[in-house]
C-alpha cells in the first residue's frame, strides 16, 4: 500500500492514523517499506509516523548518531508529539536510545530490534565495495535469515547508494560512529517500558546483544523470534506486530488496584 509522505520544513515523513504516536526510525539502509507491515496495522490504533532520517544528507562533521538524533528531537519538537511509542531498528534503534536519553519528557516507551548501542557486527574499512555487486548483494542477504527478501530492487537500491563516492563515505563514517558510540553505561538510566524484539538469527547485532539489553535496561522484556535475523519487522511482520500489541495494550491496562 503506498502512503503520501508529506514534507514540511525540512522534514519528510508518513503519517498514518490517530491517537497516541507510534514513531517508527529505519536504520543505515533502511526506508520506508520496511515498516510497511507495521504501518498498514497499527495506523488503526495509533498515529503511525515514520519519518525520513536524513542518513546521507547531513554534512560529514555532523554524519552520526549524534547528528541524527538532533535531528529527530527538532522533528518531534516541531509537530509537538507527546506520550511517543519510539520504535528503531538498527541504526534507527541506537538514535531512539540516545533519543530517549537526551529528551526523555515526550517518550511513552521505548521499542528496539535489532538495535545497534551496544554491539554489531562491523560492516569492515572496505565496506561497501563500489561497484561489485555481488558483493553488496551478499552483504544485503546477511541482514536476513531467508536471503530471498534482499530482492533485486533492495540490492539494486543499495549498490547504486554506495556507487556515489560522498554517499559512501557517509555509509562508512555512520557505521564506523554507531560502533565507536557505546551506550552501556548510560542505558541502565532508562526509565521508560522497554520492548526488546530480537531475531534468533540476526548476525549483525546476534541475540547475546538483546540479551544484554535486557540486563542493562531495567525495565524491558525481551522476545526472541525463530528463523529471522536483523530486521524482524520486515522478515516476521504477523509475530513482530503480536508482540508489539501485546506490549502496547498492557502499557495502556490500568494499574493493578491491591
Amino acid at each position: 500500500m503506498q502512503y503520501e509522505i508529506k514534507q514540511e520544513e525540512k522534514f519528510r515523513f508518513i503519517e498514518e492514523g490517530e491517537g497516541e504516536p507510534l514513531v517508527l526510525l529505519h536504520g543505515l539502509f533502511g526506508e520506508l517499506s520496511n515498516f510497511s507491515g507495521q504501518i498498514e496495522t497499527f495506523r488503526h490504533t495509533h498515529k503511525v509516523v515514520v519519518p525520513i532520517l536524513p542518513l546521507l544528507d547531513l554534512d560529514l562533521l555532523h554524519t552520526t548518531v549524534s547528528g541524527l538524533e538532533k535531528f529527530l528531537n527538532k522533528f518531534i519538537e516541531y509537530r509537538d508529539y507527546k506520550s511517543i511509542n519510539l520504535l528503531g531498528n538498527s541504526l534507527g534503534g541506537h538514535v531512539g536510545l540516545m533519543h530517549v536519553l537526551r529528551h526523555p519528557e515526550r517518550i511513552k516507551s521505548l521499542i528496539l530490534a535489532g538495535s545497534s548501542g551496544l554491539f554489531e557486527s562491523g560492516m569492515g574499512d572496505t565496506y561497501p565495495k563500489r561497484g561489485d555487486y555481488e558483493y553488496i548483494r551478499k552483504k544485503a542477504e546477511l541482514t536476513f535469515y531467508d536471503p530471498s527478501i534482499a530482492s533485486k530492487e533492495l540490492v539494486d537500491t543499495l549498490y547504486e547508494t554506495v556507487n556515489v563516492r560522498i554517499k559512501a563515505v557517509k555509509i562508512i563514517a555512520l557505521a564506523k560512529n554507531a560502533i565507536r558510540n557505546n551506550l552501556g553505561e548510560e542505558v541502565s538510566q532508562i526509565k521508560q517500558p522497554t520492548l526488546l524484539i530480537w531475531g534468533n538469527n540476526d548476525t549483525i547485532t546476534p541475540p547475546f546483544v538483546g540479551q544484554e539489553f535486557l540486563k542493562l535496561i531495567p525495565n524491558s522484556e525481551l522476545h526472541f523470534i525463530d528463523k529471522c535475523g536483523h530486521a524482524p519487522m520486515m522478515e516476521k511482520p504477523e509475530e513482530f506486530n503480536s508482540i508489539l500489541l501485546k506490549f502496547l495494550r498492557k502499557l495502556n491496562e490500568p494499574a493493578a488496584v491491591a
